[in-house]
């Protein structure tokens, strides 16, 4: 027998050998076990159902669907604290603020009011701005609390509208941050890159730019004299949570929670208070323009 031979009969031979025992053991009814080493081991995960509905917060308020809605939307929550500092929580200081706010409009009534979260838990940044466009909001802000990290001195709020070139490295910096949290999270609002798309977004985000840049100037206009102030308090960032199209947004930075002083007046019942008053005269203003807008 040929080298050649012996090669083709020593791959063909198992092949052989295995053919016919199938061939014995299916003529018997019989069947060869098969080993179950690792099926016991193997990890599944439950994948978000795409079709899942938002769990949307109450609207407090008129019954009246026809009158103004805004979404008040308190940073962070539940596992992601936000800033911190001496013991202080940016998640929870926001929260106080936005109560207090909601309270405010409700008291003067006539509005519409809706929280993303009401109580230390997580909302991930696409839930909140789709609550907002799920709802309907005539506007949508957003309260946070800044760090300057270990420089001190550093106090005042800020306000942020949407710009996808950030008009400061700062502003791109902390777009940056912001972000994070979905990517860390598993869900990516700027993913969005088809060059189309990207153009239809643009186009129907102008007018509600030009309606967030007036919600800022009303807040630094209401403001003036009551709260205190960065020295460049309007700002631009591709952040997440500004990016609704058809919802006038305002990201308010409240000031630093790394300035103990500020933070003590933000935490504070008297500073909850003067916050709502001013940003509550601002949002009436605002939706009075806008109703007069055709």
């Amino acid at each position: 027998m040929s080298y050649r031979s012996q090669i083709v009969m020593l791959f063909a031979a198992p092949v052989l050998f295995f053919g016919l025992l199938w061939a014995a053991l299916w003529a018997t009814g019989l069947t060869l076990p098969v080993p179950y080493l690792a099926r016991g081991y193997v990890l599944r995960l439950d994948l978000p159902d795409g079709g899942q509905r938002l769990d949307l917060p109450e609207v407090a308020g008129p019954q009246d669907p026809s009158r103004p809605l805004v979404v008040i939307d308190a940073g962070h929550g539940g596992h992601d604290p936000g800033a911190s500092n001496a013991g202080m929580q940016e998640k929870a200081l926001v929260l106080g603020l936005a109560q207090a706010l909601r309270a405010q409009l409700l008291r003067e009534g006539g509005i519409r009011v809706a929280l993303t979260r009401d109580a230390d838990r997580f909302v991930a940044l696409a839930e909140r701005v789709a609550i907002a466009r799920e709802l309907g909001a005539n506007l949508f802000l957003s309260v946070h609390a800044d760090s300057a990290g270990d420089q001190e001195g550093v106090a005042g709020a800020s306000i942020y509208v949407l710009s996808e070139d950030a008009s400061s490295e700062a502003a791109a910096r902390y777009a940056e941050r912001e972000n994070r949290v979905d990517v860390v999270n598993g869900l990516n609002l700027s993913g969005r890159g088809a060059s189309v798309e990207a153009i239809l977004v643009e186009l129907a985000q102008r007018r509600t730019s030009e309606e967030s840049d007036s919600f800022a100037g009303l807040i630094m206009r209401e403001g003036e004299g009551t709260l205190s102030f960065h020295p460049q308090a309007r700002r631009a960032a591709s952040l997440a949570v500004l990016r609704a199209p058809d919802v006038p947004s305002v990201l308010y930075e409240a000031g630093f929670i790394s300035n103990p002083d500020e933070a003590r007046v933000l935490a504070s019942a008297t500073g909850r208070a003067r916050f709502a008053e001013v940003m509550a005269r601002a949002i009436r203003i605002q939706l009075a323009r806008a109703a007069e807008t055709p």
